[in-house]
């Protein structure tokens, strides 16, 4: 874990312009902690803000070597690859970092702790957090969250990456902004590495994924009143094996669906068509209900990714997607959250 007081370095090659950056830059705009360098050489150099509109004035820098310059105690792998494996030639960073001093948080699926030429350079008080280890003493789930008192509201998503974490970390803000007893619960590498806490989805066996996600929500609900659970994967992804876990572990009151505008098909499926969003909300409270076997879960709110949208476009997007859902819509993270909160304690 992430202390207060240490400072921070994000490997991030190629994640600042392309697609795998997720992790490193839901932590740029999220975590709380000392942010002192990112490495990525092809876009070393430039402005961060004017690459990713995060107003957070932190160096982009082309190599470990030249991040050591800026005084970091951890390195943070910032990628979220597809299927998790570590880039060979990555191997050299991270030993360079041990070398230099740093501790490694990994967030990928291959385990460096493992690793005996790594483990070899540690010195003391030098660590490797590898996130994506499934917990000990895990058991299968019972449905128990149906009976907390505690609003659990789930992000569920059109798609994978498209925005869930983000909207859960907003609605967090948003929560205690407004004095609630929030919690924010990471079920994935950058919201475990944001917060600190939570659980590894995709690295814990199908049988106890929803004992998981069950164990995390009754944990976090004594002192809550609203519990944000990080939604993963989408029931229209057909790579995805998250989304029913969170459902069933999590025993939602509330759902808010997460859409990138614009897009009509599942990003690696282009043969897999988006249904319309109205069908999808009903897809959703259909499975989150079972049927009738648990309690009813409505989808509150649309959260609309505008992200690759002007202004005026994003407004727009908004409208449409309010008209043909008759759903409050917002882009959480570029308008802020409160119209989705207040669609979830019905004040809308």
């Amino acid at each position: 874990m992430i202390q207060a007081d240490q400072r921070v370095a994000i490997l991030l090659h190629d994640g600042i312009r392309g697609v795998q950056g997720k992790t490193g830059l839901a932590m740029l705009r999220y975590s709380e902690a000392a942010i002192v360098a990112v490495i990525d050489r092809e876009s070393a150099g430039k402005s961060l803000q004017d690459l990713t509109g995060i107003a957070r004035p932190v160096p982009i820098v082309a190599s470990v070597q030249d991040a050591l310059s800026y005084q970091p105690d951890v390195l943070v792998i910032g990628i979220a690859i597809l299927g998790g494996e570590l880039p060979e030639d990555w191997r050299q960073d991270i030993r360079q970092a041990i070398a230099g001093g740093l501790s490694i948080v990994n967030g990928l699926h291959t385990p460096l702790n493992r690793d005996p030429a790594l483990a070899a350079l540690l010195k003391p008080k030098q660590w490797i957090w590898d996130v994506r280890q499934e917990p000990a003493n895990l058991s299968v789930g019972t449905g128990q969250a149906r009976t907390l008192a505690c609003l659990r509201v789930l992000t569920v998503g059109t798609d994978m990456a498209v925005g869930k974490m983000s909207t859960s970390l907003e609605l967090n803000r948003a929560s205690l902004q407004r004095g609630l007893r929030s919690k924010f619960l990471g079920t994935g590498q950058a919201g475990m590495m944001i917060s600190g806490a939570g659980i590894p989805l995709d690295a814990i066996r199908v049988d106890f994924a929803a004992g998981a996600v069950e164990q995390l929500v009754m944990q976090a609900s004594n002192d809550a009143d609203i519990l944000h659970i990080e939604g993963q994967g989408s029931l229209l992804n057909p790579a995805s094996t998250a989304t029913l876990p969170l459902l069933r572990g999590s025993q939602p009151t509330h759902l808010v669906l997460v859409h990138r505008a614009g897009q009509t098909h599942i990003r690696r499926f282009e043969d897999v068509a988006i249904p319309p969003l109205r069908d999808v909300v009903q897809l959703y409270e259909t499975i989150a209900t079972a049927g009738g076997a648990f309690t009813p879960a409505r989808v509150a709110a649309i959260a609309l990714n505008t992200a690759h949208l002007s202004k005026l476009e994003a407004e727009q997007a908004i409208a449409q997607i309010r008209t043909e859902t008759g759903l409050p819509c917002t882009d959480p993270v570029r308008f802020g959250a409160e119209l989705v909160l207040d669609a979830i304690l019905g004040r809308s």
